[in-house]
């Protein structure tokens, strides 16, 4: 902007007014600067007329004019001129950072909620050290001036209560409508053969068979896996796998709804749980080693629970689980069986492989 352009700009354009009112000058609106981000607010200026004696005008050759009656009195009176600034919104990406969200709060309650928040975590970080304290060897609480000793029952006692109020809050945030989220086939990534021990052989497959017990009709049923995929329809799905190790994948499942099983081979009256085995499982030198996992009959009758038979649009491979296998999304992955041969349905909890080893029983996630 040149100096001739600056100069225009600083002319006043007269507004008339009448009455005792006030004459109002506002200045011309700026011409918008391409290389100026923010451009000028046009003000106002008021400036106050004299009702008894006029302002006397000046001539064009330097005289003063002759004296002008005051004008007359008028009950009117014109409303100052507000020029409001119009400013182009800029269009803002819904990846773009979003501006922060001012949130106005009295003095006194952000003195009252910072005291309180700091005494609550202080009182909880207090009963965390405690707890964990008690857990240490005692040479090391004898070091600290801690003389009461925490024996090894009473360890195990405090850890297994920690481990049944997680489980407690896992139950009870189930819903058989929550639903894990699903994906795309885009978004599928490999899984890795996390076999609990050495994966076993094909041979077992040709003489492999689901053995039912714990039924309503007091029978042992055998299902083969031609009955199984001829009599129930087979439902697909792409959820993640969480291991206890801490990694995860997204894969791609399909078969046959643990509860379409459960509505079609009634459980005993009451029945609550469901222990899942593998007689097939070996251990890492590759002897026998059973594994069997329970699992709670809500969570077994969840939409997303399957007893799957396909992987990645083809059937189960040996290293995942052939030719049926056990898969909760909502729970961690020691509760998903490979090659699963009998189901046992029961009023009480059965046992769990990992229990004895510390693991929680409920692994709900």
């Amino acid at each position: 902007m040149n100096n001739e352009e600056k100069g225009n700009l600083l002319e006043p354009k007269d507004i008339p007014s009448t009455g005792t009112g006030s004459k109002l000058e506002a200045t011309k609106l700026p011409q918008a600067d391409p290389e100026d981000a923010n451009p000028s607010v046009p003000t106002v200026i008021e400036k106050p007329e004299v009702v008894e004696t006029a302002e006397q005008q000046v001539a064009s050759d330097g005289s003063p004019s002759p004296s002008v009656e005051p004008a007359p009195q008028v009950d009117e009176v014109v409303p100052p001129i507000v020029v409001k600034p119009v400013f182009a919104k800029k269009h803002q990406g819904f990846f773009q950072e979003q501006p922060l969200t001012v949130v106005e709060m009295a003095p006194r309650i952000m003195r009252y909620r910072t005291r309180r928040e700091i005494l609550a975590f202080g009182i909880g970080a207090a009963a965390v050290a405690t707890g964990a304290g008690y857990l240490l060897p005692q040479n090391t609480l004898s070091r600290l001036g801690v003389r009461r000793d925490m024996n090894s029952r009473g360890k195990e006692w405090l850890l297994n209560s920690a481990l049944r109020a997680d489980d407690d809050v896992a139950e009870a945030l189930y819903s058989h409508n929550r639903m894990v989220p699903t994906y795309t086939k885009f978004q599928i990534t490999p899984i890795k053969n996390n076999y609990n021990g050495t994966t076993p052989e094909p041979g077992y497959m040709s003489g492999w068979k689901l053995t039912l017990d714990g039924l309503a009709s007091g029978l042992n049923v055998s299902l083969d896996i031609r009955t199984l995929m001829s009599r129930f329809s087979v439902h697909e799905q792409i959820t993640r796998f969480v291991c206890v190790e801490g990694w995860s994948s997204i894969a791609w499942w399909a078969g046959l709804r643990f509860d379409d099983l459960l509505r079609a081979y009634l459980p005993i009256s009451q029945a609550k749980w469901a222990r899942v085995e593998s007689a097939v499982n070996l251990d890492n030198a590759g002897n026998p080693d059973p594994y069997f996992v329970s699992i709670d009959l809500a969570t077994a009758r969840h939409p997303q629970t399957l007893l799957a038979t396909y992987h990645d649009g083809q059937p189960l491979t040996v290293e995942h689980g052939a030719p049926l296998r056990l898969l909760v999304p909502v729970k961690l992955g020691l509760k998903n069986v490979k090659a699963i041969t009998r189901i046992t349905y029961s009023v009480k909890e059965p046992k769990d492989y990992w229990t004895p080893y510390g693991y929680s029983s409920y692994d709900g996630i």
